[in-house]
């Protein structure tokens, strides 16, 4: 039987059967005879979470601009499909042709979140592909990754047969050429990750070999063959307005996370906020032009039919042409009714102008993210904004009508103190004050703050700094709860701190975990994110199993020598320059943005003409 008339008659038994019949308007399809290179790109994540992520976007339309290679899409079988899958023998598959990902050449996985690794294994298993990338022959798809959590790639580094550090658009096109040519002479699966292996940006870690120190620490991190590079340097587009960029984006059926055209204006952040991974391994700044982004914008628009546009970048309104860019959109849509939306907005760049260019900020909420709740633990994690920028800022949306803000704070950072956390619900009231001021009344507020707990990750001044202990979690989380409760107009809500600490172990940890990642996906762990699944017993079970001490990663800070698991990629941030980043949070000290004057960390080795600074 056909995995088509299975689909008919196991689809009726399950929630949201679209997320599985593909077939969805801009969706390609193609002659599986006419091709050379199958591609499956996967994202360890239900269709409706995969469906938002923009990279796979890009790479979906960019490969198959090829008439010789088709790129299809897989995600994450939601539990009650996969209950179907197994008791019926139906191997994991793909969206637009149905074929099973055991067959194609390439399975590729795009790693946004560490609590999605076991998903990756669960995935594995129902394509029927071994786990473990040893235990792979020729008859077997190359399994590659690549987005921000491969910039510690150690963690999977016994799963995946090789990552992409970096932007992928031209490195996965020099991949395919090699591979193109392996095909065609029939060479051996070991040979062709050699070649891959010296294509820039491209790290195989079976290839290299990790020593480790008596303590645990990682002693030293080499390549077992010659010609193969010692540090693996991210990829960089110079150029975005030269770049591929998708112009008939996939129309789903159902609803999706992020269901509305996406425009990506920048890639890269000049902010320098010490907690941030995002705002160092993205660097430089590249922006799009005007002209282009119009261009795009149209195009977009004409070949998807939807109602909004949403500018993406780290910091959008750090775009340095945002208002000729807003005025712009505007009125090529004004007829159409197209209507904007900028996430990503800082609290120093929010204005009464900005909000009246924009058509359609919705006035049922706006949310800032002041990240810490006085100015001197703001000035250690280098947020860069005040006290009074928010509170212009949002009695500028009061003023304009708003009446619901969300404002977003992180617990456990650097040198923090409950004088500190004080600062939260100080500042939350004032929130509610401005308000007052503007409307003579509360009536109809509401301000939600939401706090996530810190968690230290790598490429960031703060990786050398430990994560605070579950109990400090919840101390503090109790703390804020009873001072946010003396307002009605105050709402509270916390991320899970087990989350956070299962997020500090694997963004930090080494290839030790890759054995606690496959017992724990025998355990029953999967879909980690979602909190209805997540169980943290079975993953401290499956620790205590493979013999590895999660504190060990999560709680214990780093020494400056240290030599860290990902210090195998360069990410163009240099040590030296984080290090005194480091030092500067501890005094205090802030470091202007970028674009003021540069602070030398590094990005300008890349390439030339990478960094304005």
């Amino acid at each position: 039987m056909t995995i088509e008339k299975q689909l008919q008659r196991l689809l009726s038994q399950v929630s949201k059967p679209t997320r599985y019949i593909g077939n969805e308007y801009n969706s390609i399809t193609k002659d599986l005879n006419d091709i050379k290179v199958h591609i499956a790109l996967a994202f360890p994540d239900v269709y409706e979470v995969g469906m938002s992520h923009l990279g796979i976007k890009i790479l979906y339309h960019l490969l198959n601009e090829y008439a010789d290679i088709y790129a299809e899409r897989v995600y994450a079988p939601w539990v009650d499909f996969e209950a179907l899958m197994r008791r019926e023998g139906l191997p994991l598959f793909s969206l637009e042709s149905k074929t099973p990902l055991s067959q194609f050449d390439f399975v590729g996985f795009t790693l946004q979140y560490e609590l999605s690794y076991t998903n990756i294994i669960n995935m594995l298993e129902l394509s029927n592909i071994p786990v473990f990338s040893w235990e792979r022959d020729d008859s077997h798809p190359f399994i590659i990754a690549g987005g921000p959590c491969a910039f510690n790639p150690e963690p999977l580094a016994d799963i995946i047969d090789f990552f992409i550090i970096g932007e992928a658009e031209e490195a996965i096109l020099e991949v395919i050429d090699i591979y193109k040519d392996f095909k065609g002479r029939g060479g051996s699966r070991q040979e062709f990750l050699y070649e891959a292996a010296k294509i820039p940006g491209v790290y195989v870690p079976s290839l290299y070999e990790v020593s480790y120190n008596d303590d645990g620490t990682i002693s030293s991190i080499s390549p077992k063959r010659d010609h193969l590079p010692h540090i693996i340097q991210k990829r960089v587009i110079a150029d975005l307005d030269s770049a591929y960029y998708p112009r008939n984006f996939i129309v789903p059926y159902m609803d999706i996370v992020h269901d509305r055209a996406v425009l990506e204006i920048f890639r890269g952040c000049t902010r320098g906020c010490r907690f941030c991974q995002a705002g160092m391994i993205y660097r430089p700044v590249r922006e799009k032009s005007v002209e282009h982004l119009e261009k795009l914008a149209k195009d977009i628009i004409a070949s998807t039919g939807y109602g909004e546009i949403t500018l993406s970048s780290l910091s959008t309104s750090d775009y340095s042409n945002l208002k000729q860019l807003t005025e712009v959109l505007n009125e090529d849509f004004r007829d159409s009714k197209v209507g904007l939306s900028l996430p990503s907005l800082r609290i120093d760049a929010f204005s009464l102008e900005l909000a009246q260019q924009v058509q359609e900020i919705k006035k049922s909420g706006l949310t800032f993210a002041p990240e810490a709740g006085t100015q001197r633990l703001r000035d250690v994690i280098n947020k860069g904004v005040t006290e009074e920028d928010l509170l212009s800022s949002v009695r500028d949306a009061f003023t304009l009508g708003w009446n619901k803000v969300k404002l977003y704070f992180m617990i456990g950072l650097p040198t923090e103190t409950y004088e500190d956390l004080k600062g939260i619900s100080d500042l939350a009231n004032a929130v509610v004050d401005v308000y007052r001021q503007v409307n003579g009344h509360t009536k109809g507020l509401t301000v939600t703050v939401s706090t996530s707990t810190f968690v230290p990750k790598p490429f960031t001044p703060f990786q050398w700094e430990s994560q605070i202990t579950l109990e400090e979690i919840y101390d503090r989380q109790n703390f804020l709860k009873k001072l946010l409760k003396k307002s009605k107009n105050i709402t509270y809500r916390w991320h899970n701190g087990k989350l956070s600490f299962l997020e500090a172990v694997f963004s930090r940890g080494d290839r030790k975990l890759g054995k606690v990642l496959k017992i724990a996906q025998e355990k029953g762990c999967k879909f980690d994110g979602w909190d209805e699944f997540f169980d943290l017993d079975k993953w401290l079970a499956a620790f205590k199993e493979a013999n590895v001490d999660p504190n060990f990663y999560a709680y214990r800070k780093r020494s400056e020598t240290e030599k860290f698991p990902w210090e195998i990629i360069d990410a163009g941030v240099d040590r030296k320059f984080l290090l005194r980043e480091l030092e500067k949070a501890k005094n205090g000290e802030t470091t202007p943005d970028c674009r003021i004057r540069c602070h030398g960390c590094g990005i300008k080795r890349l390439g030339d003409g990478f960094c304005e600074a």
